[in-house]
């Protein structure tokens, strides 16, 4: 008899364990973001955490957890317990980690569940407003009469702004020299600066300096010309396929209940059609592009993830 009452317990405590991890506890959602406050993945955080909280009953708190280009984010997300409390917004530079690093502390696609995209923004090739360039054909001719003379900033070896700069060297067929920062606005200064040539870098960097035309744009990394910056041919015209799109989204540590993902995917998928967020959303230079599903959105991970992997054997990058 003792031994039935024991066997019934213990069935109840694992029903109930099931059952409560089908629904959110009622403590604050976390959403971690790897980089610094103020910059633009805090911002976009910041715009969709209010509208997470009124949807799914309870706070949501932005958090900060910075350093290694968002892999000590998502290192600390992808061990976090999967009960829905925990969330992540990820960028682009995700993608380009997977493709640079030979061993990293989480796998950077299966150990998330994937729930939408947020934004997608593609990249501006711009030069100071005095470049002699005028032109992509001008910074191509340039280039392949005097090879690794014409220079081109990023915020480091391996970002996202270093290897656009290397495919465009290599689909233009020329050599050019890239000159890496530690982050910051040393990039964005030496150029407008006219110190260095050439800057690929995100709308959301470049825009207000283009549109107060100290910038000039000499194209955009979409294959399509983009809304946000009107008037600006796609570098596809000049360097046909070429496109460069990052993008910012959302995921949770693996494991997550299938019910508590659909919640959490139903309610972002609510704020991203809100006109208030979509303005705020636009006015960082992305545009909103929620995804239909979860499969989707890993879809367009594992995508990201193949084509950085490419782009670093085709320039020949040292992996990390």
């Amino acid at each position: 008899m003792t031994m039935l009452i024991r066997t019934l317990l213990a069935s109840i405590f694992i029903v109930g364990s099931v059952c409560a991890q089908t629904t959110l506890s009622d403590k604050p959602i976390t959403l971690v973001q790897g980089f610094g406050t103020g910059g633009n993945s805090d911002t976009i955080a910041r715009i969709i955490a209010p509208g997470l909280s009124r949807e799914l009953g309870q706070p949501v708190v932005v958090e900060a957890k910075t350093g290694a280009g968002g892999n000590i984010a998502s290192a600390a997300v992808a061990k976090s317990v999967p009960d829905g409390n925990t969330l992540i917004l990820m960028t682009g530079g995700h993608a380009v980690s997977a493709a640079l690093y030979n061993q990293l502390s989480f796998n950077p696609l299966d150990d998330f569940d994937w729930i939408s995209l947020v934004t997608q923004f593609p990249f501006a090739v711009s030069v100071s407003e005095d470049s002699k360039f005028k032109s992509l054909a001008d910074v191509i001719k340039a280039a392949k009469a005097m090879p690794d003379a014409i220079s081109y900033t990023s915020v480091g070896i391996g970002s996202t702004q270093h290897l656009s700069g290397e495919l465009f060297a290599s689909m233009a067929g020329v050599k050019m020299m890239h000159v890496p920062y530690k982050g910051g606005a040393g990039p964005l200064q030496d150029v407008l600066g006219g110190r260095v040539d050439v800057m690929f870098d995100s709308i959301t960097v470049t825009k207000t300096q283009i549109e107060s035309g100290k910038l000039r744009a000499l194209g955009v990394t979409s294959l399509k010309s983009y809304k946000l910056l009107p008037g600006i041919s796609p570098v596809a015209d000049t360097i046909p396929g070429y496109e460069v799109t990052s993008w910012t989204g959302v995921a949770a540590p693996k494991g997550i209940n299938p019910e508590v993902l659909k919640r959490i995917h139903t309610a972002l998928l609510k704020v991203l059609s809100d006109p208030e967020v979509i303005a705020k959303l636009e006015n960082t230079g992305g545009l909103v592009t929620p995804s239909t599903s979860s499969l989707r959105m890993k879809q367009y991970v594992a995508a990201q993830i193949a084509k950085w992997k490419k782009v670093v054997a085709l320039a020949n990058i040292q992996k990390q």
